[in-house]
């Protein structure tokens, strides 16, 4: 009886330590990610070939000036191109010496003394994305000390390549490149769960960013922010595209990334890739839906432009404090509604009761007329908006609100009680 009586205590004990185990490790995703993100990341802009630490001490002192970093984008992150091609001879990550003379510790030290967090890209399988053998498999130790000691604040995972054989001839788009991740996925989840579990050991707040290209389940248990589509267009890729169903173009993405919208919460937020303003191909109307969809559902704010040359009306767009707050808002992943033709209304529910909402158009040529119904919202009573980028209140409506809305443009709004 007093054996049962111990194993019994012992099993209570040991269902407490895993709760408060799992509840440590809930409020420490939380802490790094309690809303969603923002920063600036050097991908889509400068890609691999470009960047260097002479531009990227620039973009740092740019955030800073240009009033970005009082916005909220506190995050730097080094894609692809600061690492050499080949690992050392403990599996430890070589930096570039002619493009990052300086190390990256002394980059995120920079970055630090600015009031900015630093971060850097790299990968989980065994090669990256351009077939280098620097991956982190069985090295991720080495790895994530190196990470450490420079003082990194993200990391982004890049699913890349993982392949099975010692010496891979195959060409770069071969499909067995990615043989080695499985048809189950069990080894690019095990590679995920292996950095996850570094970064808890460590005790360090570190925001875990996945970029594998699709949403996966284990996302919202593992990282802090999940790339739920492939990559965005963008200037890497000859020009961004507001809407175009056979490229991953802004439409596009937003509405694969829409599919997941009930797995988003404070500690995990769905990512739709880096956003694509600034000289990339987007007018400024395309722009300004872009980033209305992206605070609309709660997505990581991470820049992919070039901060050093920000337009007014760039800048106007990003730095919107109404626009922001309403992204920042961690009450839900706003979602799309209703569709009618080549028009759409999102909406996302606001802590404080009220609503966010976009009329969307998607007609490359003619305005659309888009009615807003309170019932299309569960909204009861006289509707008081506000133009979130006129910054202006609209009026108070019984019951409906039409709005002529221009060719792939939108009409942010804030729906007060």
């Amino acid at each position: 009886m007093r054996a049962l009586f111990a194993s019994s205590k012992s099993k209570n004990i040991l269902l407490a330590l895993l709760l408060a185990a799992g509840l440590s490790v809930q409020a420490q995703s939380t802490k790094v990610a309690a809303t969603p993100p923002m920063g600036w990341n050097s991908w889509n802009f400068f890609g691999k070939a470009a960047i260097n630490e002479k531009i990227t001490r620039e973009v740092i002192d740019a955030i800073v000036s240009s009033g970005l970093k009082d916005a909220g984008y506190n995050y730097v992150v080094v894609d692809g191109g600061w690492r050499d091609t080949l690992l050392g001879p403990n599996g430890e990550l070589l930096v570039n010496k002619s493009k990052f003379p300086s190390g990256m510790k002394a980059l995120a030290d920079y970055a630090h003394s600015k009031g900015l967090k630093f971060g850097l890209h790299t990968v989980p399988g065994t090669h990256d994305c351009g077939c280098d053998k620097v991956g982190g498999w069985n090295h991720e130790q080495v790895q994530f000390q190196q990470f450490l000691d420079w003082g990194l604040d993200f990391i982004k995972l890049d699913r890349c390549r993982f392949s099975l054989d010692e010496k891979p001839d195959y060409p770069r788009n071969d499909k067995r490149w990615y043989g080695g991740w499985d048809k189950e996925g069990k080894n690019i989840e095990e590679a995920y769960t292996r950095w996850n579990q570094l970064i808890k050991n460590s005790g360090k707040n570190i925001l875990l960013s996945a970029s594998a290209y699709r949403f996966y389940d284990w996302y919202p248990k593992l990282t802090n922010m999940g790339r739920t589509t492939g990559d965005i267009k963008s200037l890497q890729t000859k020009g961004a595209v507001f809407d175009n169903p056979n490229n991953n173009s802004v439409m596009t993405v937003a509405t694969t990334n829409n599919k997941w919208a009930a797995q988003a919460h404070p500690g995990y937020w769905n990512d739709p890739d880096m956003l694509v303003t600034g000289k990339q191909g987007l007018t400024d109307e395309e722009q300004k839906a872009h980033f209305a969809l992206w605070c609309i559902m709660s997505s990581p704010l991470i820049l992919g432009n070039d901060p050093r040359n920000l337009t007014e009306v760039e800048k106007a767009i990003l730095t919107n404090k109404l626009a922001i707050s309403i992204n920042q808002d961690a009450a839900e992943q706003g979602k799309k509604i209703k569709t009618e033709g080549t028009t759409e209304i999102w909406a996302k529910k606001l802590k404080n009761g009220n609503t966010a909402v976009l009329l969307l158009n998607r007609d490359p040529k003619a305005a659309q007329k888009i009615t807003l119904s309170g019932s299309d919202i569960s909204h009861s009573g006289k509707m008081n908006i506000m133009d979130v980028y006129g910054k202006k209140q609209v009026g108070q409506f019984a019951n409906n609100y039409t709005a002529d809305v221009q060719p792939h443009a939108v009409q942010f709004l804030l729906i007060t009680k």
